[in-house]
């Protein structure tokens, strides 16, 4: 029997590239993002494609039900979907903040709650969380963003250990700087957010940063991050983390080895 592949976020980017990978391989796939007319080219290869909000209750659940009426069950889901939201944590109002923790975690929380009775019923499955380099690392005016790839990072590893007698792995996947519009959309959230009063300087040479960064050619591919996710979701003994992309390795090596004082520094002498 084929096995079910959900992949949220893949509208776009890492999830649409995986999608298209898993589906080449023989999974059963399907798509799920808000912009549902952005997956066409999902559809017109044969992956199934489904709506999904997950600032809304009634989406995730419809989303989940749809594939298991047709389906049958769900053995894999990749929780991709996410954004960035960047700016000084004293000008970001707390319903952005709020609205961050609920696309980045509690949204792919209430998906994983809603997938976990299916692969539980057959004894198999693969949970693939997105994380981000920005789990193990940070950076200015990040602080909402990271502080959900940081709190990914932890509840994955909690779910890990509470799902492992049901045959279920939950794996991370920690990507660095990839090629798509993440950036620059962060930073022009930034320059909106903070362009203005006590820490519109510094806003301004992050936001400098950032651009230049996603302007260059030096950013991953993102099917070499499409291929490390398929490759997370299929691997038979898998890691419990795939670190990829721009620079993951060793910022997150940098800061583990030499520690908080040093990475402070060199993040700050970007910005200065």
């Amino acid at each position: 029997m084929q096995k079910v592949a959900l992949i949220t976020g893949a509208s776009s980017g890492m999830g649409k590239s995986t999608a298209h990978i898993l589906h080449s391989q023989g999974y059963t796939v399907y798509g799920a993002a808000r912009r549902i007319e952005e997956m066409n080219d999902l559809k017109e290869k044969g992956i199934g494609i489904v709506s999904l909000d997950l600032t809304n209750e009634d989406s995730i659940v419809k989303a989940v039900d749809t594939i298991l009426k047709k389906e049958g069950r769900i053995d894999i889901l990749i929780n991709n979907a996410g954004y960035g939201s960047y700016g000084a944590v004293e000008d970001v109002p707390l319903e952005e903040a709020r609205r961050q923790f609920e696309v980045n975690l509690f949204g792919m929380a209430r998906l994983t709650q809603l997938v976990l009775p299916s692969m539980r019923k057959h004894s198999y499955g693969r949970i693939v969380n997105i994380s981000s380099m920005g789990g193990k690392i940070y950076t200015p005016m990040g602080a909402w963003y990271h502080a959900t790839k940081h709190a990914v990072e932890g509840w994955s590893d909690c779910l890990r250990l509470e799902v492992k007698a049901f045959g279920i792995d939950v794996v991370i996947v920690e990507p660095g700087g990839i090629k798509t519009p993440w950036g620059i959309i962060a930073a022009d959230n930034l320059e909106k957010t903070s362009g203005n009063g006590a820490y519109v300087d510094f806003a301004n040479k992050a936001a400098q940063v950032i651009r230049k960064t996603y302007s260059g050619d030096q950013l991953t591919d993102v099917e070499i991050l499409g291929k490390t996710i398929a490759k997370a979701a299929t691997d038979k003994k898998p890691k419990t983390r795939y670190v990829k992309g721009y620079m993951a390795k060793p910022a997150i090596a940098i800061r583990k080895w030499f520690g908080d004082r040093f990475f402070d520094r060199m993040i700050m002498s970007q910005v200065n």
